[in-house]
């Protein structure tokens, strides 16, 4: 959904929500100095001297303007994300958010083309985020950067921090160098299930765009960041990992919502001619996709006609998992306050932050009448 960005210094309406407000999708930004910092002496050496081969995606063409970010988002002398105090005047402060789930993009592909170095990145980000988010600001919660090319040190990171609460999921990027179902990855999904923590896939990664080449435009890119969102469904499907790790729960971030319907009456079509073909798939793949998976409002498709979305969201049938996600400080940033002009009255109270709350453990706030 895509809305205005409102000054930080607009005030709180006088109307509190009468329902809890979870905002699953807000990126943070460490400062590099801070990542330094928290690394050792030869992992700094190579920081100095390589940095990351991978760039992050404002550093990738097609660029867009202000780096994506929005105007009023960028503290002085930093980066959008970078100030914590900031993100409580424009958001939680704002829109009186209960709970925000922080998903760090940068430990998408820091390091990827050497293990441990990849690894100490993500564990220096996971550090940063307890140090100087987690522990000053009680209302947010974070995902466990893992360095996912290197499964066995993600998994040791996903056991490390699996004791501290407020690391509510694991986080994945959509683009890698295998399908995400195939055994390579397994030891993630067997230490996160074991640990209890839902997996958060998230647009972004190494591989950003595959199929016919990279997009020549930046609408190419942002329409439809569901098409890796789907090759993941397809391929952790498909590969049997839901039959290997049956409780393992699936958050898709920031890819669209309307595409799911039609995707799961095509598996369900032809799973039903080739099932000799993934026998390993016991059931249709729409039950696998309803029981496993979850998906993020941001970015929401918008239809002129408002009830045409609604129809899209009945044949998913997936309501009770759908979360409110507002995508700060990004320039196609939701409002809290409008987003839940776009659900049917019925639904806003579970998907601004019901839904969030049950499957990362959350309270929710007394229902409350609205004045």
């Amino acid at each position: 959904m895509t809305s205005t960005a409102l000054p930080a210094q607009v005030g709180r309406t006088a109307t509190r929500a009468g329902h809890t407000i979870v905002d699953s999708d807000i990126h943070p930004h460490a400062p590099a100095p801070q990542i330094r910092a928290r690394l050792a002496q030869r992992h700094q050496e190579r920081w100095d001297m390589f940095a990351s081969r991978v760039p992050g995606p404002p550093e990738i063409y097609p660029r867009v303007r202000n780096s994506g970010f929005r105007l009023d988002s960028w503290p002085e002398g930093g980066f959008p994300g970078s100030d914590l105090q900031m993100v409580r005047d424009q958001l939680l402060d704002e829109y009186e958010v209960d709970h925000g789930i922080l998903i760090p993009l940068q430990g998408h592909s820091w390091g990827v083309e050497e293990p441990e170095y990849a690894a100490a990145l993500c564990h220096a980000l996971n550090d940063w985020q307890a140090d100087e988010w987690l522990s000053p600001e009680p209302r947010l919660r974070s995902s466990i950067a893992i360095s996912h090319e290197a499964p066995d040190l993600a998994a040791e990171e996903i056991r490390l921090r699996a004791s501290d609460p407020r690391f509510v999921q694991v986080l994945l990027s959509t683009g890698g160098e295998h399908g995400f179902g195939r055994r390579h990855y397994w030891p993630i999904y067997e230490a996160a299930a074991e640990a209890g923590l839902p997996i958060a896939a998230h647009t972004g990664g190494l591989e950003q765009h595959r199929g016919a080449g990279w997009p020549s435009f930046y609408l190419e890119e942002h329409v439809w960041n569901g098409n890796t969102m789907a090759s993941l469904i397809m391929s952790m499907l498909c590969e049997g990992a839901f039959e290997r790790f049956p409780s393992l729960q699936v958050a898709c971030i920031e890819g669209g919502i309307a595409w799911a319907g039609p995707l799961m009456w095509s598996l369900d079509d032809a799973w039903t001619q080739l099932r000799a073909d993934v026998p390993h798939l016991r059931r249709p793949p729409s039950e696998y996709i309803r029981e496993h998976f979850w998906f993020t409002t941001q970015p929401i498709e918008e239809p002129d006609d408002p009830t045409h979305l609604e129809i899209a969201l009945a044949h998913i049938g997936m309501n009770d998992r759908i979360m409110f996600a507002s995508d700060y400080p990004h320039w196609d940033f939701d409002s809290p306050r409008h987003a839940p002009r776009l659900f049917p009255p019925a639904l806003r109270r579970s998907i601004m932050g019901s839904n969030a709350c049950r499957l990362y453990g959350l309270p929710e706030r007394e229902q409350e009448e609205s004045r």
